[in-house]
């Protein structure tokens, strides 16, 4: 059947189950806009505030519910405000899809009204990306620009679509929607995986380090952890994927992480590192990480190993095969001194927590605790960067993965509320909750319009210190409380400019104040809330090691 571009575009979208798609109007995308309209009952359509907002839209609905975002540009300041939420999706490994106008081809080149060169700007953060000069080449790029997000270790795609190539006509075939491929375990794979599995045997303090890599594959991880008798830390972008009270989960490990998972870990004698890349953030004095342990690497993406850290074993491939291989091989640790050990000293830090919190009434830990314990951990929680992610981290309670969602790689102020929203449109029947601060927040929080308008009960807890809480901590530790351009300064009554969006606001200066605002938001069905919550701005977030430290340069108060 003969169509145009963008019919085909569409057509191609519901191959690959596409049903929600987040974009922004203009001039480049005047074409696939009239087919969004004629598509509409089949594919909906999400307007944000702006691009980046639809941007880390499609990049939490993505998170959340496991399936391709999809987000929609278009040319020129349209495609280049997209820019931060691609490299957001890079470098947390997201799989997205950005559709991209652009002037007519026989405009390219010539400094035409809102053309840019996006496929050479996002070069670095995308797994690939491309320019369609022909409209019967349409469907199969962006058949495979699917495929290549979700292929192997996932990321974002773009595809920029030239205005004349979106209204020209082919003949177009419906094809069924392709597979990502799963990589097989080879002989050389299989017996690196006996080798591992007899290190498991012979282990006594073994210790399992997760990452963001193990979301899809929680299940099998939980039946491996179980079966070995092995202890597990994981990466902030891991948090969810154990569910905090099961025996085997001991905590964050990195520079917010844990004392007990830092220190375990250069006591362990082997460490699986599963799903994981060695960041910075966890392996932060990369010659001392780790100990003398062995370390084994289990990973999709091959440029990953020995990149930071040296390991003596590496198992390339899908992490569902590799660990179906050692149940098979029914390895086990002799880890029960090991396990007791820890239990002990998770518990003395536990202790040692509600004495240092329990003369702070209104503390972030108190805050997140009310938290848990009114949604009973079942709630997504979506995070910006600061201060406020890292006491979420720490002290926020998950028990599935895809539950807590935050910009672990690229750090992104400004990135909960989008997040938020794709969230609450991938599972509507979830509790959304945006952990922000007050730095953050004034980045993002336009989009409660979108919230508004789409009656969207995203609840937004403002954690106001009236300060970037990060940067002033790093000051006050390492810059000899030398505050340069810190403190925010900035006047703003959160409750009325939530009433000023048609959405609901309430401040608080105290415990119980947070706990009926908190109830009150909780029973809103249709209607956004924003919760300000009124902290002190020199409040830390504790434990931390400074950059390039070890475990023996922990702070703890």
């Amino acid at each position: 059947m003969q169509l145009n571009g963008s019919d085909i575009l569409m057509e191609v979208l519901i191959e690959q189950e596409v049903d929600t798609i987040f974009g922004y109007p203009g001039g480049a995308v005047l074409h696939i806009y009239d087919a969004l309209y004629k598509y509409k009952d089949k594919i909906r359509h999400i307007m944000p505030v702006d691009e980046c907002g639809a941007g880390h839209a499609a990049d939490g609905y993505a998170r959340a519910s496991g399936k391709t975002g999809v987000v929609l540009a278009t040319s020129g300041p349209g495609a280049t405000n997209l820019v931060t939420a691609l490299a957001t999706a890079y470098m947390d490994s997201i799989p997205v899809v950005a559709i991209t106008g652009n002037v007519p081809t026989n405009l390219i080149g010539k400094d035409s009204f809102q053309e840019v060169y996006i496929t050479g700007i996002t070069m670095p953060i995308t797994k690939h990306n491309f320019v369609v000069r022909d409209v019967k080449e349409l469907a199969d790029t962006v058949r495979q620009a699917f495929l290549i997000a979700n292929q192997g270790r996932k990321g974002p795609v773009l595809v920029d679509i030239p205005k004349d190539i979106s209204g020209a006509f082919c003949d177009f075939e419906r094809k069924a929607k392709k597979q990502p491929k799963k990589y097989r375990i080879d002989s050389s794979l299989q017996k690196n995986i006996q080798d591992v599995a007899e290190l498991i045997n012979n282990s006594k303090r073994p210790l399992v380090y997760f990452g963001g890599g193990t979301r899809d594959y929680t299940g099998i991880l939980r039946e491996f952890l179980q079966n070995t008798n092995i202890p597990c830390v994981h990466t902030i972008m891991a948090t969810g994927n154990i569910s905090y009270d099961e025996p085997f989960y001991v905590g964050l490990i990195g520079m917010h992480g844990t004392v007990t998972s830092n220190t375990i870990i250069n006591e362990a004698d082997l460490i699986l590192a599963i799903g994981t890349r060695f960041s910075d953030r966890v392996a932060l004095n990369t010659s001392k990480f780790g100990g003398e342990a062995k370390k084994v690497h289990i990973d999709i993406d091959q440029s990953e190993v020995n990149k930071n850290v040296k390991v003596d074993y590496e198992l390339i491939g899908d992490l569902e095969e590799i660990l179906k291989a050692f149940l098979i091989l029914k390895c086990k640790s002799n880890s029960k001194e090991w396990l007791s050990y820890i239990k002990d000293m998770k518990e003395k830090e536990e202790e040692r927590l509600k004495n240092k919190f329990a003369p702070k009434e209104f503390s972030p830990k108190n805050i997140m605790d009310t938290i848990n314990e009114v949604t009973k951990s079942e709630a997504i929680c979506v995070t910006d960067v600061g201060q406020h992610q890292m006491w979420a981290v720490q002290y926020t309670k998950h028990r599935f993965p895809r539950s807590f969602l935050t910009s672990g790689g690229l750090g992104t102020m400004g990135f909960a509320y989008g997040a938020a929203l794709g969230a609450k449109i991938a599972k509507p029947e979830k509790t959304v909750i945006q952990i922000t601060g007050d730095g953050s927040f004034y980045m993002n929080l336009n989009e409660v319009a979108t919230a508004v308008e789409y009656s969207l009960p995203i609840i937004s807890i403002i954690l106001n210190n009236n300060t970037l809480g990060m940067v002033r901590q790093w000051q006050s530790s390492f810059y000899e409380n030398r505050y340069s351009s810190t403190d925010m300064n900035k006047k703003m009554d959160y409750v009325k400019v939530a009433q000023g969006f048609y959405a609901k606001g309430f401040s608080c200066k105290n415990l119980n104040e947070f706990k009926e605002a908190f109830s009150e938001a909780l029973k809103e069905k249709n209607t956004p809330v924003w919760i300000e919550c009124i902290i002190d701005k020199d409040e830390k977030v504790l434990p931390m090691i400074p950059a390039g430290g070890n475990v023996e340069n922990i702070i703890v108060d």
